[in-house]
């Protein structure tokens, strides 16, 4: 293998070429020293660099000269997979060692204490069905677990060096009301960084108190880039961190509103969690004992508005595109990608699959994400500049059946009361209110709800990992096959359940499933939609 392997950006549409969100900072479980174990096998750092080239490739430039630009809050495999990348291949095409990246962990220090013996390097191992190529990353300087090191973190916030925060907190964590957007402050932490700011808890304590060094000293903001999945995640950021200022000093938040940029983003690489087994079997075909290394598909997509404060990368140079208004490739995104994991997550949970391309092998599910996209959801979606949306559903439905990834349905459904609010609701909200084709999506509810209730359509045991899992299944098992219970809570579904044809149509599909079974409701619901589509256009 030769320096002439290295990622290339493809295509727009492609992403990076061949070598969403976990909560970003699950440990990984505690493993036999690999290198000790196995001969020919050696520790990731940067002195062992000069040898894991034979094998993988590896950081070519001097990353002693990397300028620490970018912090990034809660680095997880989705950020190691997909953002570390982009700025690492910056560096090694010589394009610029200004936007080095120190990353900031907030709620474990299980990444800490996998990265930091190991120089900050880790590998990337990108799989597809044809093979796989493997990549040493060395663009991050840093990183801080902030509640170990909270004046050290508010350090790297405030020096001028820093142009770009970046953050992949989850949907949850912006701390929104789901109908008025306005920042929830009713929380023990928020409650002690507001008391205390010089030691804070929370991603907006760190971000607030360093803008407020920063402005008392004449420097300049720096730019916060959402890098999670939500709708105008730019705007998300701004309300929740203005939000919190306002709470703090009013003058304060005005100067956040008027300097900081908050661009929206759009983020897209199916990064499922590692395992032990995939890290051992790393080590064995690289020679690389990674505590931690990421396992991913070759596809990878970034847009950004371009609305920077303190300069910007030159990201597109490296597969980036930086747009006016990312909310079109946002609603692409999350609508078609997102939602469909939603609904194949459940549905196959309920199918007794454990992951998508498991699900993606039944032909009876494959027809019916298909039909999904095509009749319900693709019809609502203002198409964006530069995307073929046949030709980009034709890459979901590849990069869902690759079974080098086999993302498991256990990720896809975690967080369900964060995610189908965010993904899968807004397309049912709008066809229920256009009089648009929706039983795939009201079936997809239906699962989620049958999900809730903690078996499968066998009865076999479904774990339910969901911070409401505890209220959101006792409402399911007490309305069984009547939604209304479930429908009600309004933070997640709003008005949804006034609508009174949904809401029958809802329970007719939870009626289905119960007295016919998975599989005749499906095919039921997946015969209609594919009249529907038979039928010729007034």
């Amino acid at each position: 293998m030769t320096q002439a392997d290295i990622f290339r950006p493809l295509p727009l549409g492609s992403g990076l070429p061949s070598a969403g969100a976990i909560p970003p900072e699950i440990g990984l479980p505690e493993l036999p020293n690999v290198a000790a174990s196995h001969t020919g096998i050696r520790p990731l750092r940067d002195e062992t660099l000069e040898h894991h080239g034979q094998q993988l490739l590896v950081p070519t430039y001097d990353r002693a000269a990397l300028t620490p630009a970018v912090v990034h809050f809660s680095v997880g495999g989705f950020h190691r997979s997909h953002q570390l990348l982009y700025f690492d291949e910056l560096a090694e095409r010589r394009l610029s060692t200004g936007w080095g990246v120190v990353g900031v962990g907030l709620h474990s220090r299980t990444m800490k204490d996998a990265l930091a013996p190991q120089d900050h390097l880790y590998t990337v191992v990108e799989r597809s069905p044809d093979g796989e190529r493997a990549r040493v990353v060395g663009v991050m300087v840093d990183y801080h677990y902030a509640p170990d090191e909270p004046s050290t973190v508010l350090n790297v916030l405030t020096d001028e060096r820093t142009r770009m925060v970046s953050l992949t907190i989850t949907g949850g964590g912006y701390r929104l009301d789901p109908q008025t957007d306005a920042f929830d402050a009713d929380d023990i932490d928020v409650r002690w960084d507001l008391a205390h700011p010089h030691s804070p808890r929370t991603v907006f304590g760190f971000v607030v108190e360093a803008l407020d060094r920063r402005r008392r000293a004449g420097l300049p903001a720096f730019t916060v880039v959402s890098c999670d999945n939500m709708h105008r995640n730019g705007d998300a950021a701004r309300a929740a961190i203005v939000g919190f200022a306002r709470l703090r000093d009013e003058v304060l938040a005005r100067w956040i509103a008027d300097r900081v940029a908050f661009p929206s983003s759009m983020v897209d690489r199916i990064t499922p969690h590692t395992t032990p087994d995939q890290r051992e079997a790393v080590a064995q075909r690289y020679g690389v004992d990674d505590r931690w290394p990421v396992i991913t598909e070759p596809f990878s997509q970034w847009f950004i508005e371009d609305t920077f404060c303190n300069g910007r990368p030159p990201l597109e140079h490296v597969g980036v595109r930086f747009v006016d208004d990312v909310a079109r490739y946002e609603l692409m995104k999350t609508r078609l990608l997102n939602a469909s994991h939603c609904a194949l997550g459940y549905l196959g949970s309920l199918a007794g699959y454990a992951s998508i391309d498991r699900v993606m092998a039944d032909p009876d599910l494959a027809e019916y994400v298909t039909q999904l996209m095509d009749v319900e959801v693709t019809p609502l979606l203002p198409p964006p500049d530069g995307i073929d949306l046949v030709e980009y559903k034709r890459t979901l439905l590849q990069r869902f059946a690759n079974p080098a990834i086999a993302d498991h349905l256990s990720r896809l459904c975690r967080r369900g009361s964060t995610k189908m609010p965010h993904h899968l609701l807004p397309s049912l909200r709008q066809a229920v209110a256009e009089g648009r084709p929706h039983g795939l999506l009201t079936l997809a509810v239906a699962a989620w709800f049958r999900y809730l209730q903690s078996t499968d359509a066998a009865g076999r045991p479904i774990p339910v990992d969901d911070p409401r899992a505890d209220a959101l299944q006792a409402l399911a098992r007490s309305g069984r096959t009547d939604p209304r219970p479930l429908l009600a809570e309004r933070s997640i579904f709003g008005d949804l359940g006034d609508c009174l044809g949904f809401v029958a149509e809802l329970r007719s599909a939870l009626e289905g499933l119960e007295r016919d079974g998975l599989r005749e409701t499906l095919a039921a619901a997946v015969l209609r939609t594919r009249r529907l589509r038979q039928e010729p256009t007034p």
